[in-house]
């Protein structure tokens, strides 16, 4: 059986830039992205504004389907 590789750790370490989620959030690479900001996300549909329920990063955010992607993504890697 072949050794299994893992592909999580290079999808983490990746995508930094202009489409990274920090980015598209407008919170600083350092700092954690609130849940309650994804499941804000997350329960939107695309093409709506959601409200920042924080005070970190943008206070309106569009959703995407690529934002919605990478929110639900960041939300289940972070449980």
């Amino acid at each position: 059986m072949a050794k299994k590789k893992k592909w999580i750790q290079k999808v983490l370490k990746g995508s930094k830039g202009a489409w990274s989620l920090h980015a598209m959030l407008d919170i600083p690479e350092g700092d954690k992205i609130p849940i309650t900001l994804l499941k804000a996300i997350i329960n939107t549909s695309i093409g709506n504004k959601v409200k920042n329920p924080t005070k970190t990063g943008k206070r309106t955010i569009m959703v995407t389907k690529k934002l919605k992607q990478k929110a639900l993504f960041a939300h289940n890697v972070r449980k």
